[in-house]
């Protein structure tokens, strides 16, 4: 289908995922909102007008689709971070010249995104679009990780480190199940965000002894092994921050039964938990638009230097 872009929340993926990229030009973007304008003849349940929320594509037929654990996919690169269709071709071309795109199925960083069925969930018309855009990734993350992964029961506790769009959207979670919330981040409006939304501060993760469950945004090794340091016996470390290798003492997890859980999209099943964070939006519970600030799509660069130095936590491009 073709959606008409009203919104698109910029995430850390794209600039680390930019910066890496092997071929160009590619055309960013997983985290759009907007209007369908036109359906495909296979398409059912979505049409012309509706107002929709995209996130990562799925191919519907492996194993962990069917058992509802598309974030899982076995098709997952190709249909997300190949540059094209999943069959090495793209649908975007300049002059002739073919362009780089279907990122995440989607490649929101445009005026249209050509997507998917299945990365397609349909929100309600009177929700915002700068609301509606970071549920396709970062919010549903988030609160997935700690809702759908690590269920903590209330009054167990939660340390979440790194308080961006994904961190802050964990410590909501965490404080909507009961959870005693611990928010380390080196910028201190982050950590003060933090707090207002049911958190408390600690300084750094070296603080912190004796957490039942500790979600890390960051990916560094030498937080994550702070991070092994902080848990009681039995706990568990959920990861989703985008790093590379790190080394743990296998000992130390040994002897505590220190559980470690890899997560991607929250274990989210997108058509019916991306529903499930709007309830939760309108319930009160899930402040998202607290987080939020709106560039113009032009002000791009802006956007980024702003979710670099910490004086935009979860930057949402806007379109006209």
């Amino acid at each position: 289908m073709r959606v008409r872009i009203s919104a698109a929340g910029l995430c850390h993926t794209d600039l680390t995922m930019q910066a890496v990229w092997p071929r160009t030009p590619m055309v960013f973007g997983h985290e759009g909102a907007g209007i369908v304008e036109a359906v495909g003849a296979e398409v059912t349940g979505l049409a012309p007008g509706d107002h929709v929320s995209l996130t990562f594509h799925s191919c519907g037929r492996c194993a962990q689709c069917a058992a509802g654990q598309p974030a899982y996919c076995r098709a997952a690169r190709s249909l997300n971070t190949s540059g094209g269709r999943g069959d090495g071709t793209t649908p975007l071309s300049r002059n002739g010249t073919p362009v780089h795109g279907a990122f995440f199925g989607q490649s929101s960083f445009a005026t249209y995104a050509l997507a998917h069925q299945r990365n397609t969930v349909r929100v309600p018309a009177d929700l915002p679009f700068e609301v509606a855009a970071p549920l396709g990734c970062s919010v549903q993350t988030g609160v997935g990780t700690v809702l759908n992964r690590l269920r903590p029961e209330p009054g167990e506790s939660l340390l979440v480190i790194g308080c961006g769009g994904v961190g802050l959207s964990a410590v909501m979670a965490g404080v909507a199940a009961g959870c005693t919330v611990v928010a380390v981040d080196p910028v201190a409006a982050r950590r003060a965000l933090a707090a207002e939304l049911g958190a408390k501060e600690a300084d750094s993760v070296g603080d912190v002894t004796g957490m039942h469950h500790i979600v890390d945004t960051t990916g560094r090794p030498d937080v994550l092994k702070q991070a092994v340091g902080a848990l009681r016996p039995l706990g568990n470390l959920a990861v989703v921050g985008i790093g590379r290798d790190v080394t743990f003492d296998i000992m130390s997890l040994m002897n505590a039964g220190i559980r470690l859980h890899g997560v991607l999209e929250g274990d989210s099943d997108p058509q019916t938990f991306i529903p499930q964070l709007i309830d939760l939006h309108r319930q009160g519970v899930l402040p998202i638009e607290r987080l939020i600030t709106t560039f113009p799509f032009e002000r791009i660069t802006d956007a980024v230097a702003g979710m670099r130095d910490g004086t935009a936590i979860k930057p949402v491009l806007t379109f006209d």
